[in-house]
């Protein structure tokens, strides 16, 4: 069974569970409100007799009844039976006298009923009743009468019938059951097109994703919604986003290592295959060649995996810093890099929340390009700064040649040189990796550079990183 049959099903049942519940009370309530109307006129009818008892005058003779009999032709005389009522005086047993007008119930023609009613013990309370018999379901009141001077034994029968009295609520609710089951069906018709249009997310999910293989990712889901469902779609469509610029990133990354790869095997078998095994002069420089290559390529596959290491969750273990310190450390390191004109451009006194390993790991990868394209007489200079509840800045600086605007956003790339040649002499992966360590930590890597006058590279961590700041000179607040 599909989820929308289940969900139509489950909304037809709790519907038609509601309509049944509220009929069904309300039919019970209405019942009981029927019995009690029809015992009330029964309370009025006996009130009524007891009235004409207790004046004790025959209206024709204008004295006190003298026997039962008479006593049982003027009440029945006096009281018109309404709608689903009946009326009997009974003498010794004997039904003796019947309303005189046409009635609906016509209590001497069902036998059972008389039963029951003569088998009443003469002392018995006088009370409504319920007897079943030929004419149905009856309440009834049986009144004992006596007049004194008179032998007889009379009985004033009173009854309704409970199962005219309840037809027309009986039809009532007849037309209510026909209306609740119209409900159910407009409510069915209603909920298979309302929950088919919420499924149709998921429909068209499973379609694409039967759509979607290895080499396509291009299918997305069509949402013409804003509901939870379409949610459901539009998270989808942007997974699919981010699978398909990954799958794309890393066939490309798989590329271009490919080729980079490839380009020292061939120079080590090239300088092999011309190798004279008889020369030991060409046999050293051939081996030195070979090192050489292969510890490039080692190098290669070292910052690819540290770049394939930054997908993870674990590719950073955050920890307090402090930022003057890590200033401090990295000028010190950097210094035996090169023979350049070095300089700390700030260090304010700050704690941040980072990966100090990875951190000081970005940083001398940019001195590293620094260095890579400056000279002797040339400035390579570290500096940071915090913006209170805006950022906090670590930058490297050098006065080298600079970078062309065109090739400023590609520099990052993998396999992307500063120069926009292509090639060089690192592996082309380093800026990659500092972009990467930055995006680990929830910031960025942003670029100014100046064709003649140099670069600053500036790694920026969002606010949340910033733990503790003591104000100096060297801190910015915003």
């Amino acid at each position: 069974m599909t989820v929308r049959s289940r969900v139509l099903l489950a909304v037809l049942g709790a519907a038609a569970l509601g309509l049944l519940v509220a009929g069904s009370t309300s039919y019970l309530v209405q019942r009981e409100r029927v019995d009690q109307r029809i015992d009330d006129n029964l309370a009025q009818e006996v009130g009524e007799f007891r009235e004409l008892v207790a004046g004790g005058v025959d209206p024709e003779t204008g004295t006190p009844f003298t026997s039962v009999d008479r006593l049982l032709i003027v009440a029945l005389q006096r009281n018109v039976p309404g709608a689903n009522e009946g009326m009997l005086g009974i003498i010794d047993g004997e039904v003796a006298w019947l309303p005189s007008s046409a009635v609906d119930l016509r209590l001497h023609q069902d036998a059972e009923f008389l039963a029951d009613v003569n088998a009443l013990p003469a002392q018995a309370s006088v009370r409504a009743r319920t007897a079943d018999g030929s004419l149905g379901s009856l309440r009834y009141v049986a009144v004992p009468v006596t007049v004194g001077g008179d032998p007889a034994n009379g009985v004033y029968v009173i009854a309704y019938s409970r199962d005219l009295e309840h037809a027309e609520l009986v039809d009532s609710y007849r037309t209510y059951a026909l209306v609740a089951l119209a409900s159910l069906a407009l409510i069915g018709g209603v909920a298979w097109a309302v929950v088919g249009r919420l499924l149709r997310p998921l429909r068209l999910l499973r379609e694409t994703a039967q759509r979607i293989s290895d080499t396509d990712l291009s299918g997305r889901i069509p949402i013409d919604g804003r509901d939870d469902v379409s949610q459901i779609a539009y998270a989808v469509n942007a997974m699919l986003d981010r699978l398909e610029d990954a799958f794309g990133a890393h066939r490309e990354a798989l590329d271009d290592a490919g080729h980079e790869l490839r380009t020292p095997i061939t120079i080590i078998r090239g300088h092999l295959e011309l190798m004279d095994a008889g020369d030991p002069a060409d046999v050293s420089e051939a081996r030195s060649l070979a090192l050489d290559e292969l510890d490039r390529m080692h190098r290669l596959v070292e910052e690819l995996i540290t770049l394939a290491k930054a997908q993870r969750p674990d590719f950073i273990r955050p920890q307090h810093v402090e930022l003057g310190r890590l200033v401090d450390d990295v000028i010190d390191k950097a210094r035996g890099m090169g023979e350049r004109r070095w300089r700390v451009d700030s260090r304010p006194e700050a704690v941040i929340e980072a990966d100090e390993q990875r951190l000081t790991q970005a940083l001398l990868q940019l001195i590293s390009n620094a260095v890579s394209f400056t000279g002797p007489d040339d400035t390579v200079a570290i500096g940071a700064e915090v913006q209170l509840g805006h950022s906090a800045r670590i930058w490297i600086r050098d006065s080298g040649p600079g970078i062309a605007p065109e090739h400023a956003d590609a520099v990052f790339e993998r396999f992307a040189r500063a120069d926009g040649s292509g090639r060089g002499e690192g592996s082309g992966l380093g800026l990659a990796i500092v972009r990467a360590i930055a995006h680990a930590h929830n910031g960025e890597v942003t670029l100014a550079s100046t064709v003649g006058l140099g670069s600053v590279f500036t790694i920026v961590l969002p606010a949340d990183r910033i733990i503790a700041v003591e104000p100096d000179d060297t801190t910015v607040e915003s």
